[in-house]
């Protein structure tokens, strides 16, 4: 097919998933376009690219280059949604107030700035760091949180999908590139990397596994139930899709690791016995440590198809952790790769391959932050886990998905870095924290409401029995 006529047919293509999925029924704010918008950013490439003034591959991996229009485009969301958090006041107080280890979290980075050997850049960093957080309260302190959740989750995935098949089919020289570690090519459809492209696409997919098993089992009567069905299974095949032709294993070992969990919570077995949920994910977490302390790993890594050095990151590993500047706080809030020692030094341990990351969260957090950055990940991951048991025990089938992302980021954290700001992975485990703080997110679902044949509501179940 003609690439014209293939971007005219997948335009249509989006606008009919739009379509399908559109309810009348509920009302959330139009400010949550800030966080979609933020998010197909995220989930692509730099604001510059899209205008046609975007930087090649190599100067988008340097550290200390960036582009005064992707700046200009982050700090006006920033201004906006904080504009929008203000007039929101009392809503977000009580966030803030019931999320105090995040606060607790952010004002340590913060605090590395002072040690940084460039506290510019790293302030700078800092300040984009918080539009993560801005945009996920955006979400949270709608009228209607998780009807905004579900917004968000359709939206960013009806455009972002399509257009990465129809980068990767349709115009190769932009949606694949070569592997520097392998030289083989790759598919990146509307990213810079596969593995971004590998992250966005299982974080979105498990949000439309969530919504299709929602959709089949509902809590309260949805109206055109179907056409809802038919759009976000449309999105479920497309992302499913495309984690096979990103093949980034370690996204789509995430993703089927986190639709399980969606799943298995919802059975009537987890409903009734929610300490069930505390005996599955340790032996997850057992499971896969045992795997890694007996030598499993390269067994593990030959039947995804990888390296037994998962395609370079053990080498990776070993050169970098000697550089830690500084074992307890580290170099500073994302300062670490900014060192020109650094890649020296790298380059003499990996010649050829420049490197902007450790490829492990964990570790990543120990280069900026030591062990004090460490303990506050901990904090954070704990903060989750005793959110979401609550949850599960509220209402399993809204807990669910926030239990999936947070064992996903947990084991993806592994492999790639996560836990950094403007990561998909990051910003949806933050939202996991601050959703669960809030005890309304996980409440029971209100009684059925009633529609009248133009979706709107008339009443509910209790009203009119």
């Amino acid at each position: 097919m003609n690439p014209a006529i293939a971007s005219l047919v997948y335009a249509c293509g989006i606008a009919g998933l739009f379509y399908l999925d559109r309810d009348k029924s509920i009302r959330t704010s139009r400010a949550l376009w800030l966080p979609v918008l933020y998010l197909w950013i995220l989930g692509s490439r730099p604001v510059s690219f899209w205008f046609g003034v975007g930087p090649s591959y190599a100067a988008a991996a340097n550290p200390l280059e960036s582009s005064p229009i992707d700046g200009a485009f982050f700090e006006i969301l920033l201004v906006a949604a904080i504009c929008v958090l203000v007039h929101r006041g009392r809503r977000t107080l009580t966030f803030l107030n019931t999320n105090f280890p995040i606060l607790i979290y952010f004002f340590f980075c913060l605090l590395s700035v002072c040690w940084s050997d460039y506290p510019g850049v790293a302030l700078k960093r800092w300040i984009k760091a918080i539009g993560d957080v801005a945009m996920i309260l955006i979400v949270l302190t709608d009228a209607q949180p998780v009807a905004a959740l579900r917004r968000l989750f359709s939206r960013t995935g009806f455009l972002l999908f399509p257009l990465s098949l129809l980068f990767v089919k349709y115009y190769p020289m932009l949606g694949r590139t070569y592997d520097q570690w392998t030289g083989r090519q790759m598919n990146t459809g509307v990213t810079y990397d596969k593995n971004i492209l590998g992250v966005i696409t299982f974080v979105l997919s498990l949000g439309a596994v969530w919504r299709v098993l929602g959709l089949l089992w509902p809590d309260e009567m949805i109206p055109d139930r179907r056409r809802h069905l038919l759009a976000q299974g449309t999105l479920l095949v497309l992302g499913v899709s495309l984690l096979i032709t990103a093949d980034s294993a370690t996204s789509l070992v995430c993703f089927i690791l986190g639709a399980g969990l969606i799943l298995t919570t919802r059975l009537r077995f987890m409903r009734r016995n929610p300490a069930a949920v505390h005996v599955l994910v340790v032996l997850l977490i057992v499971g896969a440590g045992f795997v890694m302390l007996l030598g499993g790993g390269a067994d593990a890594a030959h039947a995804l198809g990888r390296n037994p050095t998962l395609t370079g990151r053990t080498d990776i590993w070993a050169a970098v952790i000697p550089m830690a500047p500084n074992s307890l706080v580290g170099a500073g809030f994302e300062s670490f790769w900014l060192s020109p020692r650094v890649h020296e030094r790298l380059w003499q341990a990996i010649p050829g391959l420049p490197l902007n990351e450790a490829h492990n969260g964990y570790l990543e957090v120990y280069l900026n932050l030591g062990w004090a950055g460490i303990c506050f990940i901990a904090l954070l991951i704990v903060t989750a886990y005793k959110w979401v048991i609550f949850g599960i025990r509220r209402n399993p089938a809204k807990a669910s998905l926030s239990l999936g992302f947070l064992l996903c980021t947990l084991f993806y954290s592994f492999t790639e870095a996560a836990f950094r700001n403007m990561s998909p992975a990051w910003f949806f485990l933050l939202l996991v924290i601050m959703a669960g703080s809030q005890t309304t997110i996980f409440r029971s679902s209100p009684p059925a409401r009633l529609f009248d044949r133009h979706g709107h509501v008339v009443g509910s179940e209790n009203a009119t029995s």
